[in-house]
């Protein structure tokens, strides 16, 4: 069995059908979505149903994003945020004109289902953004980092690489797990466009919110398929740019 793991899609869903596509994904594979399933491009609700699917024929595993913990409070509680709103937002609430309510609740039954994070049995952690608590996950003070935070990315990129895990100075949260899969931020801002592994971390948001990917990637070989930059697959839509 494959364990396979998938950047943020952001209402992607052209891209989503591309990438299970050419990682010729099937049921016997392990699928974990590190979050970010809406906001951006228009098809956030298409996206959830097809993850609601796919939960009846494969084994996934769904974690938290930021946007969907924001889309969460305006389905549930209509609560409004403007940020929210110019940041893919606005897609969103268009796309949701069209939803019917039924299909609203089992979307929100889906969103508060996901997982803050996910620790496999080889120990490597999947979670959408980073954590703080230099004991782990287990310890976090503030759960909303799990899909929030951006010091554990900019800390990887910051250290120098021939600095060994064993110096005094080594962050201590980066020697607690075998490897770290993230998203939350695009890989885009350095300058690239594929998976980008620092300090034992591994971000997988390719950038498909903006004019980048979707990526998924093999855990176990590093093997990785991409889809059509999103901005070519909407090629009428503004997306997050």
């Amino acid at each position: 069995m494959r364990t396979l793991v998938i950047g943020d899609i952001h209402g992607g869903l052209r891209a989503l059908h591309q990438i299970l596509q050419r990682a010729h994904v099937t049921p016997a594979d392990k699928l974990i979505f590190l979050g970010d399933y809406v906001d951006g491009w228009s098809q956030s609700p298409q996206v959830i149903d097809l993850l609601i699917e796919m939960k009846t024929t494969h084994t996934i595993v769904c974690i938290r994003g930021n946007h969907d913990e924001l889309l969460l409070e305006w389905l549930n509680d209509s609560k409004d945020n403007l940020l929210w709103y110019n940041h893919g937002g606005e897609a969103t609430v268009t796309a949701y004109a069209k939803v019917d309510l039924e299909t609203k609740k089992k979307h929100i039954e889906f969103l508060q289902s996901l997982e803050n994070y996910h620790l496999d049995d080889d120990n490597r952690l999947f979670i959408h953004a980073g954590f703080t608590n230099m004991n782990g996950v287990a310890y976090e003070y503030f759960p909303k980092l799990f899909y929030w935070d951006r010091t554990l990315w900019e800390t990887a990129l910051a250290l120098d690489p021939k600095m060994e895990t064993t110096d005094l100075y080594y962050p201590k949260r980066f020697t607690l797990y075998k490897e770290i899969y993230i998203g939350h931020t695009p890989v885009s801002r350095i300058n690239e466009t594929i998976p980008v592994q620092k300090a034992g971390i591994w971000n997988v948001d390719t950038g498909a919110a903006f004019k980048g990917p979707l990526t998924i990637l093999d855990v176990d070989t590093k093997e990785f398929w991409q889809s059509e930059p999103l901005n070519h697959l909407y090629f009428d839509e503004k997306g997050r740019n």
